[in-house]
């Protein structure tokens, strides 16, 4: 389908100011500024990230407003240029940055106005997005609201049928429902599970980040406000000037992949390389007590739907050499990211080659235990060393004492249950997550 979805929705004409020119920072200005959001990014918890039609851009998708945006050319009595279709069409830099923040802990939600599905196809988790104006690749019950993540794009838009029919069981049988696009038509209400998500996590926010966007579009472009409501900060990074510019605390005329890149450089977060279309429905940092999304994907993503995990990892010759890892784990063995499950320990990289892979003749269930306990003391040791204190704060630093205290005294009676590794594991995650935006 083509990306110049505009021209299959109803005529609109709140456009906007269309074909505003656009600035660059200087070089010497640009760093300036790159090294105050940085800082902003370091000292925040809650940061909420804002994307628009500008990420997607140096996808080949055009915007709307921008100096070849759709109603720009329009306005001039063209038609935009495209070489792309929302199929082919693949995540940016920025894209793909984004997932990586949110891996490390670092973005805790996006909320965005485009509807091209970059995020999704890019594996940003489902349950940590709002998309306020639908996807082009799912379609959603009329009767039960399930959706349904779709390889290729849906063949509709404005909330038409799209001719399928809901599978989902229910207690007297299958649903049966009729299936429709989630592309809203302009005059449409945005859709009620987004939009409080949407809310709820801006009331929480420190720190909003606008990311190609001009904030026209209401009430989607008011949102972010609610941040500096809350006493948080606003950042927007967009190349021509936006409705809230001088509401916000930081105003970076740059292309969005720059800054991005420049962002996760210094944050040492590395960003993926798209190998193609992946869906994940739940972030790593999901909580067990978290209401399920009824969301499914096709088939196609099933290989490619996993979760991140602590693997946990140091030589116990020598604790100095701390690894702190993350591993990609088979569908089948996702469990709740809070979790640490240090049985899944990579013996391969923490032991030399050749070294005699022999081991002794103690049970083989408590003899992965004590490993497994060796190894979070280890890590809790490293983590709650003199350099980390003022991250991970006085109380946490207790805690995690108390864990370690309780863990060894558990492990020396003989009784050591999975259970304490796991609480033990918890407090581990929350401090690493800590150390690792500093």
């Amino acid at each position: 389908m083509s990306v110049n979805y505009a021209s299959g929705l109803s005529p609109y004409e709140h456009k906007g100011k269309c074909g505003l020119p656009e600035k660059l920072e200087g070089p010497e200005e640009l760093t300036g500024k790159i090294k105050q959001l940085i800082d902003l990014v370091q000292k925040s918890k809650h940061i909420v990230i804002h994307t628009g039609a500008g990420i997607s851009t140096s996808a080949g998708i055009p915007d709307f407003r921008g100096p070849k945006g759709v109603w720009t050319l329009e306005e001039k009595g063209e038609a935009p240029q495209m070489s792309v279709t929302f199929d082919s069409a693949i995540p940016t830099a920025t894209h793909m940055a984004i997932v990586a923040l949110e891996k490390a802990g670092i973005v805790k939600y996006v909320i965005s106005q485009n509807i091209d599905g970059l995020h999704i196809r890019s594996g940003f988790p489902r349950n940590r997005l709002s998309e306020l104006h639908g996807n082009m690749f799912i379609e959603e019950c009329n009767k039960c609201g399930h959706q349904y993540i779709r390889e290729h794009s849906v063949p509709t838009m404005a909330r038409n049928l799209t001719g399928g029919s809901c599978s989902q069981k229910k207690s007297r049988g299958t649903c049966r429902g009729k299936l429709i696009d989630t592309i809203l038509d302009w005059e449409d209400s945005l859709p009620e599970r987004d939009l409080e998500s949407a809310f709820e996590q801006c009331r929480k926010s420190d720190l909003s980040i606008c990311l190609g966007t001009s904030l026209q579009i209401v009430p989607s472009g008011n949102i972010p406000l609610l941040t500096k409501k809350n006493g948080g900060k606003l950042v927007i990074i967009n190349l021509q000037p936006t409705k809230h510019d001088k509401k916000a605390d930081m105003k970076i005329s740059a292309y969005v992949d720059d800054v991005m890149k420049q962002l996760c450089e210094a944050l040492k977060v590395e960003i993926p390389q798209y190998t193609g279309p992946s869906v994940c429905l739940k972030s790593i940092h999901t909580f067990e007590s978290e209401k399920e999304l009824g969301v499914s994907a096709d088939q196609f993503c099933s290989k490619t739907d996993f979760k991140l995990k602590y693997e946990l990892a140091c030589n116990l010759e020598d604790e100095s050499e701390l690894e702190v890892k993350r591993i990609k784990l088979d569908v089948g063995e996702i469990t709740n990211g809070s979790t640490v499950n240090a049985e899944n320990k990579i013996k391969e990289e923490t032991k030399e080659d050749g070294e005699n892979k022999n081991s002794n003749t103690k049970n083989e269930n408590n003899t992965k235990e004590e490993t497994n306990l060796d190894i979070l003391h280890c890590v809790s040791k490293e983590l709650i060393s003199s350099k980390n204190k003022e991250v991970i704060g006085e109380s946490f630093e207790n805690k995690m004492h108390n864990s370690i205290d309780s863990s060894i005294k558990i492990s020396k009676t003989g009784n050591s249950k999975p259970e304490s590794l796991h609480l033990f594991g918890e407090h581990i995650l929350q401090v690493s997550d800590a150390v690792l935006m500093t």
